[in-house]
């Protein structure tokens, strides 16, 4: 429902409960200003604490390292300015400021940021003479039901600080490849570009989710990440500075699978839909298709996809290093398997400019790039090309695997920085080298001729 519906649908409340036309509207009319205080109260609790985030960014998608701006939103959570936003706010971010409420402005560092459940923990620089700052308490989505008014606050747009009304349209909202581990708060108060990170607060004036995304056109269809999430990812981007989650290889599939069109007898478990190869799972000997039963002697179970977050979650908290228990189904046998999870690590690989060659590379990563893993567990490959330049002038194109420079091997961006300043050394003499990149699994040889200077045309 837009907000336009929310207010249409009060509206119509109030005038079929009026009396006969000539009687009293008294009670009607107290109890629509009393709806107006209830939204005003909860707004003033959580209103101060929005932050308005304006970053500078390192971005190497055009082919070349570029500082790029933004904006965002956040949301104060402690009075010594400890402040939640979003991952993909602060991605690559060389510096932070931010705008208060008041009108101070403060720099922020980076304490933690997840890219799994895309949450950021900043923290605001102050001084012992500073005020403390104006915090929101965060509340409990899992009261939530749909039809309960909510508020989004943020600055869409680059607009500083506002507020939109609406309902949550779905409290238990799955989005496919967007997050493993939470579902999300679905709610038609409008969430635009730059309210990311902002918070979405009840009537009660507690902050139940934080923005992350919402439909470019129509403006009615908003996703925030729910209170319950952020409650458990809080301390462990404080402590650990980030997700700190634990990798088992586990791909899962729930019992009631609508969009496979498959479904398994039974209410409990969850089914295994893959271990991945060279996973804890895979070396402790879980298969595809068993049925897990137990972690650690506490029942799973996962009827349809909404249920899949909370398992993967209840896997990937799992102390690392430490065997756990699985009680799985294997046809009519049950089984004890001890799985060892390892640290999951980095999300995202480290990227680097390469100028005259013109094209941007970053190390291949098993949860950013699974694709290319697939082809090679360690390696560089072409992130972003220049266009016009010399690497798309000689047929680079974006996601080769980068195997050879001339003779020598190139596993690593360091490799891989080292043949270019060998290269730029001798440009003057020498400005032909052979790559032999790997190619949608296809091996291949370029010629890349990095004679023209294009920063200089």
């Amino acid at each position: 429902m837009s907000r336009w519906g929310v207010f249409c649908v009060l509206m119509v409340a109030i005038f079929v409960a009026m009396p006969a036309r000539g009687e009293s509207t008294k009670e009607d009319l107290m109890a629509a200003s009393d709806f107006r205080q209830t939204v005003h109260t909860a707004k003033q609790k959580v209103f101060p604490a929005v932050v308005f985030i304006r970053v500078l960014s390192e971005n190497y998608e055009s082919g070349r390292k570029q500082n790029v701006e933004s904006t965002g939103s956040g949301v104060i959570v402690s009075e010594d300015g400890r402040v939640l936003t979003n991952w993909h706010v602060i991605d690559n971010a060389v510096e932070i400021r931010c705008l208060l409420f008041d009108g101070r402005a403060a720099k922020a560092t980076i304490v933690g940021s997840d890219k799994d459940t895309d949450l950021a923990l900043l923290q605001l620089e102050s001084k012992p003479a500073d005020p403390k700052f104006p915090f929101a308490q965060i509340g409990d989505s899992d009261k939530l039901t749909e039809g309960d008014f909510v508020m989004a606050m943020g600055a869409p747009w680059g607009l500083s600080r506002s507020v939109s009304i609406g309902i949550i349209s779905c409290t238990r909202r799955y989005l496919t490849d967007v997050s493993e581990y939470n579902l999300f708060l679905q709610t038609d108060a409008s969430i635009s570009p730059g309210n990311s990170g902002g918070p979405l607060v009840d009537t009660d004036g507690r902050v139940v989710g934080l923005n992350s995304r919402g439909a470019m056109q129509g403006g009615d269809l908003g996703f925030a990440i729910p209170a319950s999430t952020l409650k458990t990812m809080l301390p462990r981007l404080a402590e650990f500075g980030a997700g700190n989650w634990a990798y088992t290889g586990i791909r899962l599939q729930p019992l009631r699978d609508f969009t496979r069109d498959m479904y398994f007898d039974g209410t409990d478990g969850v089914i295994v839909a893959q271990a991945e190869p060279n996973s804890p799972a895979a070396d402790a000997g879980v298969q595809t298709r068993d049925r897990i039963l137990k972690i650690n002697g506490k029942s799973v179970a996962a009827l349809t996809e909404e249920d899949l977050p909370a398992v993967r979650e209840r896997l990937a908290l799992a102390e690392a290093d430490k065997p756990m228990e699985l009680l799985v189904r294997r046809g009519a046998e049950e089984l004890t398997l001890k799985v060892t999870p390892r640290i999951k690590g980095k999300t995202q690989g480290e990227q680097k400019d390469f100028p005259r060659w013109d094209f941007t590379a970053a190390s291949i990563n098993q949860f950013d790039n699974a694709d290319l893993y697939f082809h090679r567990k360690q390696g560089v490959f072409v992130k972003g090309i220049k266009q016009p330049g010399n690497a798309v002038t000689s047929g680079l194109q974006p996601n080769d695997i980068v195997l050879r420079i001339g003779q020598g091997e190139i596993k690593s961006l360091e490799e891989l920085t080292t043949a270019h300043q060998a290269a730029m050394t001798n440009v003057d003499k020498e400005h032909r080298i052979l790559l032999t990149v790997l190619r949608n699994g296809m091996m291949r040889q370029v010629v890349l001729d990095f004679s023209r200077d294009y920063a200089k045309q």
